[in-house]
C-alpha cells in the first residue's frame, strides 16, 4: 500500500515519529512535509500549501496518513478530485482542545484559542479513522470534546462526538528505542551518590518548579545527590531554571541541550532517578526513552504515565499529591537497592520493532492481507 504521510510541522518528535514509520513500515511511506516553525500558522495555512504539493505530485497514494498540526477538512476540501477520496487517517500526538495552554499566551487573553481545537475536532470528523498515541489521550479527547462543543451558542452538534469515538483507536508512539542499547557503555559503572534526571522540554506545561523546588528542599536537609539536566530549550523558558542552576551548582553533572543521540544517551544510561512533575503528557516519550535506559520513574498519578507501569507496580512508581519530596528523599538514600530494580521491560513495546506491524494493520482499512 502507498501512503502519503503528511506532516505539517516536521521536527522534534513529529519528525522522529514519521521517519521512523517511514523506515519501519512494511507499506511504500512519502513523506510530505514543511518546517517545524511558527505552530499556529501551520495549523492555519499548512492544508492549503501541502494540499497544492499533493496536487503536483506524481505519488498516486492508497491512504493519507496526517497529524493533528493539519487542519484535514481544509486540506481535503483543496485536493484535487483524484486524491479527494483517497481514505484519511489522522495521528494525534497531542491536542488543543485538551492541552493546557500557557497563561502568558496571547490568543488565550484575547479568547482566540478555540480556532485551534475546532480545527483538531474537525479534522476527527472528516477523517476516516482517528489514532491517539496513549489511552489517556483518546478519553480526555472524547471528554474535552463535550465541554468543548457546549460554550458555542447554538448548534453544538453534540450528536458528532459519538461518531468520533467509534473511528477512534490508540496506537502507541513508536519509538527508536532499541538505538539505545548500541550506545549503553560496555562497563557501566555509577557513582555511590544518585544521579538525578531531567529529560524534558524547558517549558511550563512540564512543571519544572516543583521539580526544583523538591530537590533543593531534599539538599537543605542535608542529602546528597548528582544532577543531569537535559531536554530541549527555547528562547522563553521558565525562570526555575536559572535560580535552580545556581542553587544546585555543586550537584550539576551536566546541564543543558546535547546535540548527539550518544551523549544523550550516555547520561541516560548513567541517571538513576526519574521525578516526574509534568502536568501534560498525552505519552511522554522522553519518559519511556528513561525507563528503556533503567532510569527509575517517580510518576504523578496523572496523565498517560498508568500505561507505561504494570498495575501492580503502581504503588512502588506512583506518589499522591504531596508526597513528592519524601519519596524522592527516600529513592535517594537507598539508591543502591533501588538500581536493582528494572524498567526496561515495561517499554519495549513502544519500539517501532512492534509498534510498526501494529500500525500497518491499522492502516489497512479494507482489510485485505
Amino acid at each position: 500500500m502507498k501512503v502519503l504521510l503528511v506532516e505539517p510541522f516536521y521536527g522534534g518528535s513529529h519528525r522522529k515519529w514519521a521517519d521512523g514509520f517511514k523506515a519501519y513500515s512494511t507499506h511504500e511511506v512519502r513523506l510530505l512535509t514543511l518546517p517545524a516553525a511558527h505552530w499556529k500558522w501551520r495549523m492555519h495555512g499548512a492544508a492549503v500549501t501541502l494540499s497544492e504539493k499533493a496536487n503536483t505530485s506524481e505519488f498516486d497514494p492508497d491512504l493519507i496518513l496526517a497529524t493533528d498540526m493539519l487542519d484535514v477538512a481544509t486540506f481535503k476540501a483543496t485536493l484535487k478530485s483524484g486524491l479527494r477520496d483517497v481514505p484519511i487517517v489522522t495521528y494525534f500526538h497531542e491536542n488543543q482542545i485538551t492541552y493546557p495552554w500557557s497563561r502568558s499566551d496571547k490568543d488565550l487573553k484575547l479568547k482566540r484559542d478555540n480556532h485551534y481545537g475546532f480545527i483538531n475536532y474537525t479534522s476527527a470528523l472528516v477523517s476516516d479513522k482517528v489514532l491517539f498515541n496513549s489511552e489517556y489521550h483518546l478519553n480526555s479527547f472524547i471528554e474535552g470534546l463535550s465541554q468543548f462543543l457546549k460554550q458555542f451558542p447554538d448548534y453544538q452538534n453534540l450528536e458528532t462526538i459519538q461518531r468520533i469515538q467509534e473511528k477512534s483507536e490508540v496506537v502507541h508512539l513508536g519509538m527508536n528505542l532499541m538505538t539505545l542499547d548500541s550506545l549503553r557503555p560496555a562497563e557501566l559503572q555509577l557513582p555511590k551518590r544518585a544521579t538525578i534526571l531531567w529529560n524534558h522540554r524547558w517549558e511550563y506545561d512540564k512543571n519544572p518548579e516543583e521539580f526544583f523546588e523538591s530537590l533543593i528542599e531534599i539538599k537543605r536537609r542535608g542529602w546528597e545527590f548528582n544532577l543531569v539536566v537535559l531536554g530541549e530549550r527555547f528562547k522563553k523558558q521558565p525562570a526555575s531554571f536559572e535560580s535552580a542552576k545556581q542553587e544546585l551548582n555543586d550537584n550539576i553533572l551536566h546541564w543543558g541541550f546535547v546535540e548527539s543521540r550518544a551523549e544523550y544517551a550516555h547520561w541516560l544510561w548513567h541517571s538513576d532517578i526519574l521525578p516526574v512533575t509534568s502536568n501534560q503528557d498525552f505519552f511522554g516519550g522522553s519518559i519511556v526513552e528513561a525507563m528503556y535506559c533503567n532510569v527509575k520513574p517517580l510518576l504523578p498519578k496523572r496523565l498517560a504515565y498508568p500505561e507505561h507501569v504494570p498495575a501492580n507496580l503502581h504503588h512502588v512508581f506512583f506518589y499522591d499529591d504531596g508526597e513528592l519530596t519524601s519519596r524522592l528523599q527516600n529513592w535517594i538514600k537507598d539508591v543502591t537497592v533501588l538500581r536493582k530494580q528494572q524498567t526496561r521491560s515495561f517499554v519495549e513495546k513502544y519500539d517501532w520493532s512492534k509498534v510498526a506491524l501494529l500500525l500497518d494493520q491499522t492502516l489497512n482499512l479494507s482489510g485485505e492481507d
